[in-house]
C-alpha cells in the first residue's frame, strides 16, 4: 500500500492533481461557453495543433531539466526540415519516392542531432553558458536559413508525407500517435535510464554528480543532442503539415515551450520535472487557445493569457519557495 503513492507521485510528480484539476476546469468552462467544443471536428483539430508544440517543448525540457536552456529549438527545427527538404528536390521533389523520404528523414535528424550536440560540447568543454552558446546557434541556424532559402520557402513534398501531417488512424491523428510514442520513450529514457539518472544530478548540482564519478560532460553533450533530435522530427512534422519548410516556422512557440515545461512543474534551474505534468500543461495550453478561438477571441488573446498564466506560476512557485524556506528556518 505504502509502494503505490511513491510510484505513481515518481510518474507523474507532485504537481499533476492540480494540473488535471486546472484542465477539467477550463475544458467545462469553454464546453459551456462553447458547444461545440467537445465535439469530434474541435478535438481533431487539437489533435493535429498540439503535437508540434509538444516536440518542441520535449526538446527543451531535457536542457531545462540540466540547468539550462536551448534557445534554438525553433531554428534547429527549421534547418532540419530544410534538410528533408532539399533531399526530396533533389530525388524528384513531389515525385520523390519513398526511399528519398527515408534517406532526408535521416539526413535531418543528423543535422538536428549535430546542431544540438554542438552546444552540448561547447556548454560542456568550453563552459560557456547554455543561453549564450544556444542563442549564438539561434543566430547562426537562422542566417544560414535565410541564406540557402532567399528568405522564401521551399515546397512542393510527395503526397504520401501528407499522412504524417493530416493523416489518422482510427480517428486518431497521426502526429498525436508519434507524439505520445516519444512523449512515453522520453519518460522512459529520463526516468528508467542511467543517462536520465545523470540529467538530474547534473541539474541538481553539476559539481556533485562529478565527485560521484558521472560523466557529466558527456551527459550535457547527449542531452543537447536528444534535444535536437526532437526538434528534427518537429522539423520533420511542420514539413509535413503545411507542406513547405521556411526558416520562419514556429518562431512564436519558443517562449511557450518554455512556460509549457514550468507550468508542467520543471525547476527553471534544473534537477527537477517530469515528462507527464508537462504532457498535461501542454493540453492545458491547447484547450486555452482552441476555446478562446472557438468563443469568437482574437487569437493574439491566447498569447497573452498564456503569459498571464507564467506569471501566475512564477508567483505561486515563489509563493511556495518562501513558505518552504520559512518552515526550514523553524525548524
Amino acid at each position: 500500500m505504502s509502494k503505490q503513492p511513491s510510484k505513481r507521485t515518481s510518474v507523474f510528480g507532485s504537481d499533476t492533481s492540480g494540473l488535471l484539476v486546472l484542465l477539467v476546469v477550463i475544458a467545462g468552462a469553454f464546453s459551456l461557453a462553447a458547444p461545440q467544443f467537445l465535439t469530434v471536428p474541435s478535438l481533431s483539430s487539437m489533435g493535429y495543433q498540439l503535437p508540434l508544440l509538444g516536440f518542441l517543448t520535449l526538446a527543451m525540457l531535457g536542457p531545462v531539466l540540466s540547468g539550462g536552456l536551448n534557445l534554438a529549438i525553433i531554428y534547429t527545427a527549421n534547418i532540419s526540415g530544410l534538410t528533408l527538404a532539399w533531399v526530396l528536390l533533389q530525388f524528384g521533389g513531389p515525385d520523390a519516392g519513398i526511399e528519398a523520404f527515408i534517406i532526408g528523414v535521416i539526413a535531418a535528424i543528423a543535422v538536428g542531432m549535430l546542431a544540438g550536440a554542438a552546444i552540448g560540447a561547447i556548454v560542456a568543454y568550453v563552459g560557456a553558458h547554455p543561453i549564450l552558446v544556444s542563442l549564438a546557434m539561434m543566430v547562426f541556424l537562422r542566417g544560414l536559413g535565410e541564406f540557402l532559402t532567399r528568405g522564401g520557402d521551399i515546397s512542393g513534398f510527395p503526397d504520401y508525407m501528407r499522412v504524417i501531417g493530416h493523416g489518422s488512424v482510427m480517428g486518431i491523428p497521426v502526429p498525436f500517435i508519434l507524439f505520445l510514442l516519444v512523449a512515453v520513450g522520453w519518460h522512459i529514457l529520463l526516468k528508467r535510464t542511467r543517462h536520465g539518472f545523470s540529467v538530474y544530478m547534473t541539474g541538481s548540482n553539476i559539481q556533485a554528480a562529478e565527485y560521484a564519478g558521472l560523466h557529466t560532460k558527456r551527459t550535457l553533450v547527449l542531452i543537447y543532442a536528444f534535444s535536437g533530435l526532437l526538434c528534427a522530427i518537429a522539423g520533420i512534422l511542420m514539413a509535413a503539415r503545411f507542406n513547405s519548410v521556411r526558416v520562419g516556422h514556429g518562431e512564436a512557440l519558443l517562449l511557450i515551450t518554455v512556460l509549457a515545461c514550468f507550468l508542467g512543474g520543471v525547476d527553471p534551474f534544473g534537477g527537477h520535472g517530469r515528462v507527464v505534468p508537462v504532457v498535461i500543461s501542454l493540453f492545458i495550453l491547447q484547450i486555452l487557445s482552441s476555446g478562446l478561438n472557438l468563443v469568437g477571441a482574437n487569437q493574439h488573446l491566447a498569447t497573452a493569457v498564456w503569459g498571464l498564466f507564467l506569471i501566475a506560476v512564477m508567483m505561486l512557485r515563489s509563493h511556495h519557495i518562501k513558505i518552504l524556506i520559512s518552515y526550514l528556518r523553524k525548524e
